[in-house]
């Protein structure tokens, strides 16, 4: 039992730091924040496909990555609240594939952060009324979700089948 708790403690651990530190990478090339994203740590929430501890891990990882957020505690809370939505709902579907693929473990970030970071970002779409930059916003935050998650996520995924790494 011990090592159970510990296994998962550290591969949460892990999970955390590496979302954070890749997420601040996207930081200084200019990708992680505002209307337009492109987090290369997203690929990670294919994670709750493999292990239960992705859900504390990409909840803190992305917790610590939005501290660097130019939209400040309005980001850390209503982003992480998305990713820990994301990768709950996620690993509770993780059995449903297609192709050998968590089709819906890879949506479930498109879905929930293009609606909340969708809200988020609504009110730095400029002359558009609320409606119509709302569905902007939340369209370039799921564009993004959806390049990351099931480009970058889709190769992770697989990558880790083959290296059998959750075995």
């Amino acid at each position: 039992m011990k090592k159970k708790s510990t296994q998962y403690l550290i591969e949460g651990a892990v999970i955390a730091a590496v979302y954070a530190a890749i997420t601040y990478v996207a930081a200084s090339l200019g990708w992680a924040y505002g209307p337009v994203q492109f987090r290369f740590s997203e690929a990670l929430t294919v994670l709750a496909a493999f292990t239960p501890a992705a859900i504390p891990g990409l909840t803190i990882g992305c917790f610590l990555g939005n501290l660097g957020s130019p939209y400040g505690w309005v980001d850390i809370i209503f982003g992480t609240l998305a990713s820990f939505l994301a990768a709950s709902t996620g690993y509770y579907l993780r059995k449903i594939n297609i192709k050998g693929i968590p089709f819906l473990v890879l949506l479930m970030p498109v879905l929930f952060n293009g609606i909340i970071i969708g809200l988020e970002v609504t009110p730095f779409i400029p002359n558009s009324s609320w409606l119509t930059a709302y569905l902007i916003g939340a369209g370039w935050i799921a564009l993004g979700e959806f390049a990351m998650c099931f480009g970058l996520g889709s190769l992770l995924h697989t990558a880790l089948i083959k290296t059998k790494i959750f075995k």
